[in-house]
């Protein structure tokens, strides 16, 4: 009898300390959306007996940001899977004859953040049993009134992200500017050697190849190899020696120099470089092989 009243105590607590994980919803405050998989693992495929669209449902219909993950999610949930719970479906143990279904909440360490009181159902009809089982679980969550409040962690990181995102934005701007003012040179360039150069004008009436010979400071003789690099080539010669590192750009066929006022580009089928020291501009043909 000794033994029995402390064995009796700890069953006791462990009891209401399970209670209160489970009825502890205000967590779910902090997460902007629930995400429903596509098939639950004591399921052989996905949404059998309609148990996945019977969840998002019933997180859609009492108030809860609900998606199916294979659908398209909200940009921010891409950026920061953090920001929702995965809406787990469990069997649950006991009950013969029972089905018991249970669900757990999980965040994006694998953490069980809220777990709903276990659905029973004696039907023998899986698909019915399946059903009124988990409509008897989701009670945990019918009757919370789900408001999304970030934590001041969340919205420091949320805030945080919204920034970098800006100064990307910024700096692909501010990079494309520049491409356009490199090809407002270029053009200009052009245009002037087009009106002052006989030679110019010849191959701006004849083939492509007649271009090539005869377009100011070509290099068509050296033959130039682009080896693929992270954001962009590498540009060896023969030797091989590393002329020049091309970083990749938004327009197509369009690189930046890089350390060197500079573009590489490629126009009626053949590539160029275009230079400006800010004192002087030059353009040159390229024979390159990507």
């Amino acid at each position: 009898m000794k033994h029995v009243l402390p064995i009796l105590v700890f069953l006791c607590s462990f009891n209401v300390f399970s209670q209160e994980v489970k009825t502890n919803l205000e967590a779910i405050n902090d997460y902007k959306y629930i995400i429903v998989p596509e098939v639950f693992d004591f399921l052989k495929k996905p949404d059998q007996y309609d148990v996945n669209s019977l969840t998002k449902f019933l997180f859609t219909k009492y108030g809860y940001n609900t998606y199916f993950e294979n659908e398209e999610l909200p940009a921010d949930y891409q950026d920061d899977k953090c920001l929702g719970l995965i809406a787990k479906v469990e069997k649950a143990k006991g009950g013969f004859l029972n089905k018991r279904l249970q669900i757990n909440l999980v965040d994006c360490n694998k953490e069980t953040i809220v777990s709903s009181s276990i659905g029973k159902s004696k039907e023998k009809d899986l698909k019915k049993a399946y059903n009124l089982a988990l409509r008897e679980a989701f009670k945990t969550f019918q009757y919370f009134k789900y408001e999304y409040k970030p934590s001041p962690e969340v919205l420091a990181k949320l805030s945080s992200a919204k920034e970098e995102k800006k100064a990307t934005m910024l700096a692909a701007q501010q990079k494309e500017e520049e491409i356009e003012r490199l090809k407002q040179e270029v053009a200009a360039l052009k245009k002037e050697k087009e009106n002052n150069t006989n030679e110019i004008r010849a191959v701006v009436a004849t083939s492509s190849k007649e271009k090539t010979n005869k377009v100011n400071n070509t290099k068509e003789d050296k033959l130039l190899y682009a080896q693929p690099i992270e954001n962009g080539f590498q540009v060896v010669d023969s030797t091989p020696k590393v002329v020049m590192i091309l970083l990749e750009t938004p327009k197509q066929n369009t690189f930046i120099v890089k350390n060197q006022n500079a573009i590489v580009y490629k126009e009626d089928g053949f590539w160029y470089l275009s230079k400006n020291d800010g004192k002087s501009s030059s353009l040159e043909t390229l024979n390159i092989k990507f």
